[in-house]
């Protein structure tokens, strides 16, 4: 079993095609069938399975697709970690974030680096929950990630603390606060898929419990950037990073403030581009 027939097995179940995955190999379709036949050879069984369109693991290949995913991509680690060592200018930087994070922080982050660091890409990989961006991490998908989580990750850092603030309706008599969560009661609330979970609750529903009472969910949005517009159009109060709302939009603060920390976090230490980026990252905390 080689590198290079896990990288083709993954790049084919990311593909979901044969066909595609020997575009993005830059190899022969027959070529590739047949890394994967020699690959399913060596492990006893069929890892996938072909299908009208498109292909399925099989429940080996469920169980090899992890193990396969950590080798291809900390192998990838390893070459731009070597090269950003022996000083190269050029090459990628791969970075994970929630949606919120990579839509409200990141632009600013990008801009500044690519005029310092032109040579240096940055490839952005998006996530809508912690849960799933820790899960990629694992997974070794990008070379460090900015969120709330990665406890345990062998590298982590607080890049600083992110406030939360309210989206009221334009012209409501509370706007401009700060405001207690009390006085919330009993509004309309727009809530998204990507609020966090704390103690087991979603964050909303448990400060609003610990504030006396039970949110009235008007509408449920899957991004952040949806939550914020639905609540600058005055369908309902929506709660979010201040860094997620643009200058344009009037926010409110809460009293007393909800502050968390906010993380980057490596399964290697931080070298090269990645510790280059860190203080990127801190500088765009408002």
């Amino acid at each position: 079993m080689s590198l290079r027939q896990m990288e083709y097995f993954v790049t084919v179940v990311e593909a979901d095609s044969f066909t595609r995955a020997a575009e993005l190999l830059h190899v022969t379709q027959p070529a590739l069938s047949h890394q994967i036949k020699a690959l399913e050879r060596h492990v006893g069984g069929p890892l996938l399975e072909r299908l009208p369109r498109g292909v399925r693991l099989t429940p080996m290949g469920r169980a090899f697709l992890p193990h396969a995913e950590v080798a291809v991509r900390s192998a990838a680690q390893a070459d731009r970690a070597a090269r950003a060592a022996a000083g190269a200018q050029e090459g990628e930087l791969h970075v994970a974030a929630v949606h919120a994070v990579a839509a409200g922080l990141l632009p600013r982050v990008v801009a500044r680096w690519r005029r310092e660091r032109p040579g240096m890409e940055l490839v952005l990989h998006e996530y809508g929950r912690d849960e799933e961006l820790d899960d990629a991490m694992e997974r070794g998908v990008a070379d460090l990630a900015v969120g709330h989580g990665g406890a345990g990750a062998a590298a982590r850092t607080v890049l600083g603390e992110e406030e939360v603030v309210v989206v009221l309706p334009p012209g409501d008599r509370l706007a401009g606060g700060p405001v207690r969560l009390a006085d919330l009661a009993g509004r309309d609330w727009i809530r998204c898929a990507m609020e966090p979970v704390v103690e087991g609750r979603p964050f909303i529903d448990l400060a609003c419990a610990r504030a006396g009472f039970t949110p009235r969910t008007a509408v449920r949005t899957e991004h952040t950037s949806t939550a914020v517009a639905m609540a600058a159009a005055g369908a309902g109060i929506a709660a979010v990073p201040s860094y997620a709302v643009p200058e344009a939009v009037p926010t409110t603060p809460l009293t007393p403030p909800w502050r968390r920390p906010l993380h980057t976090w490596s399964r290697t230490p931080f070298t090269g581009p990645a510790a280059a980026l860190l203080p990127y990252l801190t500088a765009a905390l408002p």
